[in-house]
């Protein structure tokens, strides 16, 4: 959710209840510098993102098992490691880098003409650690490569970067990056 000039960084100073404040709290500043234009243009690149892939803006809360005759979860919560995460790992008060793995093989919506709705597979890292953690990506299809489509560290927002399934993708302290599935032959995405 985005709240007026979030987009370019406006701040309310932790106040959460900002409507009354008739001050620089509630302000919002229309004459933008370069860092706030580079803001706004990432930001207008995730709803991009986000409009563009179904899995982003599905119709039904994840389910977290193998939908019907998809045969892969519809969501996975992945260790560094690259691995399904368990019950054990989930209580750990240390683990602070985790991924979501977003199937979109596993959409079980349809569109307006009762079409079948499928996506690209998404891979979101998050490291809350102050030190980089290298994480090992999922192999989903032999066939398969990751493209790094966002990663908060970069400079260049519009760098891509190819990376092959069992690697490490080297995620840096206090970051996320989203990853694309990418298939040979793959049209999407």
């Amino acid at each position: 959710m985005l709240l007026a000039g979030d987009e370019i960084g406006h701040t309310q100073l932790g106040n959460n209840n900002a409507y009354c404040q008739d001050n620089e709290i509630s302000w919002l500043n229309w004459e933008s510098t370069d860092q706030d234009r580079e803001l706004l243009a990432f930001v207008q690149r995730m709803i991009t993102l986000r409009k563009r892939h179904p899995v982003f803006h599905r119709r039904n809360f994840f389910q977290g098992r193998p939908i019907k005759g998809a045969g892969v979860k519809d969501i996975l919560w992945l260790t560094p490691s690259g691995l399904e995460m368990t019950d054990d790992e989930w209580k750990q008060s240390h683990a602070q880098t985790l991924g979501v793995l977003l199937s979109g093989e596993a959409l079980d919506e349809r569109g307006d003409r009762g079409e079948a709705i499928k996506d690209n597979n998404f891979l979101l890292l998050l490291n809350a650690n102050h030190e980089a953690k290298p994480f090992t990506l999922p192999t989903i299809a032999q066939d398969a490569h990751w493209r790094a489509l966002v990663d908060t560290t970069w400079n260049d927002h519009t760098r891509r970067s190819m990376h092959d399934s069992g690697q490490p993708y080297p995620l840096q302290g206090r970051s996320l990056a989203l990853l694309i599935e990418h298939r040979r032959g793959d049209r999407r995405g």
